[in-house]
This record gives C-alpha cells, structure tokens and sequence, in this order.
C-alpha cells in the first residue's frame, strides 16, 4: 500500500563519529552546538537546499538534559542558521531510537502537507566518565528495576539476551559472535567517518576482548569488542514531497523513495517475554514490509541497530533474513557481509562507526541514501541497491523505528 503522498530522502551530512579510540577526538572540543551546526548547514549545503524552504524541523537526542545539561533542543537548530529561527521545531526521544523517531516523524509531516522536513539527530557523550554515563544510559531501561543488574546497565541485559541464545542454540558460540565484530570493525576500516576507523579488529582477538561485567552470571557473554561505542556526533537528512524536489530543483536521481514508515513501542516496566527474539523489531519490521508490499529476500542493503555484536544476529532474524536461531549460519555464508546478497551496516554499524545516540537513526537512512547513490567510497556496495532498510531500536527492544527505502531513476520533475 503506496504512501498517501510520496516522500523522498533527497540526503543530508553525517559528521565523523568520534570518541575514545578516534585518532583526532579531542574531548570538550566539540558540544551540542557544534554537532547541530556541522550537521544542518552539511546538509543544507550536500543537497544544494536553502534553509528558507524548510518547513519543519524534529530533533532526536536521548540524554542532552544528562550528559550535556541542556534541554530544550528544538531550539538548538536556529543556532545553525538564522534562517531556521521561528521555524516549527521540536525534539523527541526514544533512548537510541530517537533519531528514527526524528525522521518518521519528518516523513509524516511532508504527507501531511509539508514540502521540505529536516530531521537532525546529535549526542554528545564523552563528557561524562564511562560509568557516569553507563548510568545515564541505564535511563533507557526501567531504571529503579533494572540498573543494578550491573554498574553497565544495557552491556547487562545484552549479555543475559546472549546467553539465553547460546542456551536455546548450542551450536552458535561466542566465537561466532565475535566474527560479527570483527566484520564491523573491517567495514569502518574502510569508512573514513567511522569512530573505530583506524582500529583493526580480527577475529581472534574480537573473541578475546576483556570481560568486564561485575555481575557473575552474564560476565562471559559480554566483551568490549562486541559493544557499540560511546561516541560524539550528529547527522542531519532532508525529506521532501515531489512539490519539494521541484521547488527546490532537486533530480528525482538524487533521491530515493521513502516506501513505509513505522515506529512502535514495547513495555518498559517488563522483561522480554523472549530472551531470544527482539520481539518489538520483528512486528514493526513486519507490519511496515507488509504494508510496503516487501518481503525480507528483497532487501539489497540494510542498516540495523547492532548495540552489541549479538544484537546484530537478532535483527536479521527479526527482520526476516534469518529464521529463529540462524542467523549466525547467515553470517557465516556471506550473505551480511560488503559482497554479500544483503550487505548489512555496511559503513560499521554501532560497533565500530559509532553510536552518538539520537543520531544513530539519522545516520541509518543516509547510509541507505549513500550506497544507492554510489557514495560510500571505499566500503561501496559493487551494486546499487534497489531497496533497503533502517532499522532503528532504543533500549532493551521498547522502540522501534523502521524504514523501506527504494532507489529512484531519473525522471522529469
């Protein structure tokens, strides 16, 4: 079932991910201001789109009022451009999903009338300690319940997921898990952008990353290697309807095609019913295929939220690319790798381009856009892909934000 109005991701700018392990990461260099600035007027200036035509403004951050202490951040932009002043502007959150949230919601807005919706997603979090701002995190989950599972709140309850997996599926191991890794650090090798990018991880040593979880029951299923990073950043996209493209004089060859949109929520003040299923992801990834009209075989390319390296064998079995218990065997064919069939987080997903957090999910569509486009230089796909899919999640599987996109050719405006 086609969009009521057809919306298009015409690009936008990633900044480069930067934390601890980046060569040039400077800490306190850069702020939130920085972070919008850099990430607004890039993509106003990629896409050749002036600041007067857009109409609309969203926001995804998780902790800016925590790691940061400053709130209010749908007035963050103007800072940006003085054009962006008094423009409708608002922020949301969803924990790590926020900026997902930030461009379904830009998506709805262009089918509610708009011609020309910015969605920016930024996080700043190397201002606070390691612990300081595993606790911060630890606000994604049911806090007073959950975070003294483990002074590493969300690393805790990953690692309880992995081993209930292993449990269930005997013939997946750790090492398996660490070869996930590993594939995401050899992908941001190549991606100039990417927080790990001058990191070499093989697989050997990704199995023999330290242990450092203090509660004893999930301490062996969870090593630094397989963990996202803690990254500063931000990315800004830019939507439009047809009316935008041609106000704007945008080539319908420079964009693709938003085909769906959807977002759904779990139950924060629960467990998972199923340790071994993101169960969340799987019925939003679902509902927003079948509305599409796709099924998972055709997906060229995907960007999916790998928190931890287990968590990227979770999605492609709630998407669909892997039945229950088999992603690791996918893995293990190729199929998820650069010159696979379905090339998954192709740019290093969280574990090695980094997670800023809120603007992960904005970064997430722009990957897609990038590779479609031929953009992505020395981590390009060898074909470009016809359809692909963002798949954002915040915290323990209670957010998810997902998205089809499909390839444009060019056509009159």
């Amino acid at each position: 079932m086609p969009l009521p109005r057809r919306v298009y991701l015409v690009g936008g700018h990633i900044t480069p991910f930067v934390g601890k392990g980046h060569p040039t990461f400077k800490k306190g260099e850069k702020g939130l201001k920085e972070y919008f600035s850099e990430s607004i007027q890039g993509a106003l200036r990629n896409t050749g789109t002036k600041a007067e035509a857009i109409d609309r403004i969203y926001v995804g951050n998780f902790a800016g009022e925590l790691f940061n202490s400053q709130g209010h951040l749908g007035a963050a932009v103007a800072g940006a451009e003085p054009a962006l002043v008094n423009k409708p502007s608002m922020r949301l959150e969803a924990a790590c999903a926020s900026g997902g949230l930030a461009c379904s919601e830009a998506v709805r807005a262009v089918i509610a009338g708009d011609d020309c919706v910015l969605a920016v997603g930024v996080e700043v979090q190397t201002e606070a300690d390691a612990r300081t701002g595993g606790t911060y995190l630890a606000r994604a989950a049911d806090f007073k319940r959950q975070a003294g599972i483990d002074d590493f709140t969300f690393p805790a309850l990953f690692g309880k997921r992995t081993k209930a997996y292993l449990e269930k599926y005997p013939e997946v191991s750790m090492e398996d898990i660490a070869a996930v890794a590993a594939k995401a650090y050899a992908n941001g090798n190549r991606n100039p952008l990417a927080h790990m990018h001058t990191v070499k991880l093989s697989p050997e040593k990704a199995a023999k990353g330290p242990k450092f979880l203090s509660n004893p029951e999930y301490k062996p299923f969870l090593r630094v290697t397989d963990c996202s990073q803690v990254s500063d950043g931000g990315a800004a996209a830019i939507f439009m309807s047809e009316q935008g493209l041609r106000k704007n004089g945008i080539s319908f060859a420079d964009a693709v095609e938003v085909i769906g949109f959807d977002q759904g929520a779990g139950d924060i003040w629960t467990d998972p019913l199923v340790q071994t299923e993101l169960t969340t992801v799987k019925t939003v990834v679902g509902r927003v295929l079948s509305k599409s009209g796709v099924h998972p075989s055709e997906i060229e390319v995907a960007e999916v939220h790998d928190c931890f390296a287990v968590t990227e064998l979770l999605m492609y079995e709630a998407i669909g690319l892997a039945t229950p218990g088999k992603g690791a065997e996918l893995f293990r064919s190729g199929a998820t790798g650069i010159a696979g069939r379905c090339p998954v987080n192709t740019g290093g997903g969280l574990v090695a381009f980094g997670h800023p957090v809120g603007a992960t999910g904005v970064k997430q569509v722009l990957e897609i856009h990038r590779q479609m486009k031929g953009m992505c230089g020395d981590y390009q796909i060898s074909k470009k892909p016809a359809l692909g899919l963002a798949v954002n999640m915040g915290g323990d599987d209670k957010t998810a934000a997902v998205m089809p996109l499909r390839n444009t050719v060019a056509r009159k405006l």
